[in-house]
């Protein structure tokens, strides 16, 4: 049954999936040995490193891989192969993929209070009072 998955699956441009934002199918990579593994795209980062540009896209396995926890995710950077074909790699500079990390919690922060500021000026909140005024009596 695994062979007719493989057969199924076609070869497409992995930035054409990156910047699909409509796109919410899992990602299928093949590793090194050819064996497939299953990702949830989380969010797609540009970042500047040692003043060059990259795409960067941080990827959640669905697949068990050895060494990664349940809640954790892998950064990887947009690359070209030697025919010019997009294609991802791992980050394998801790310090790159820290920082990746960092700015993609950062635009995740941003993004919360944008919702916030939207919603507060959307619908204001009902107090539950009424135009008029009562004055208290007392006795």
């Amino acid at each position: 049954m695994e062979k007719e998955v493989k057969q199924d699956l076609k070869p497409i441009d992995i930035l054409d999936v990156l910047l699909d934002q409509d796109n919410k199918e899992p990602i299928v990579l093949m590793d090194e040995k050819g064996k497939q593994l299953t990702f949830e795209q989380v969010a797609v980062i540009p970042y500047e490193v040692r003043k060059e540009k990259r795409l960067y896209a941080v990827l959640k396995p669905l697949d068990k891989i050895e060494g990664i926890g349940e809640d954790e995710a892998i950064v990887f950077y947009v690359d070209t192969d030697e025919d010019g074909n997009s294609i991802i790699k791992v980050e394998e500079d801790e310090e790159v993929a820290i920082a990746v990390f960092d700015k993609y919690y950062d635009l995740l922060e941003e993004a919360q209070k944008e919702e916030k500021a939207a919603k507060k000026t959307a619908a204001p909140k009902s107090t539950g009072k009424t135009a008029g005024t009562k004055k208290k009596t007392t006795k």
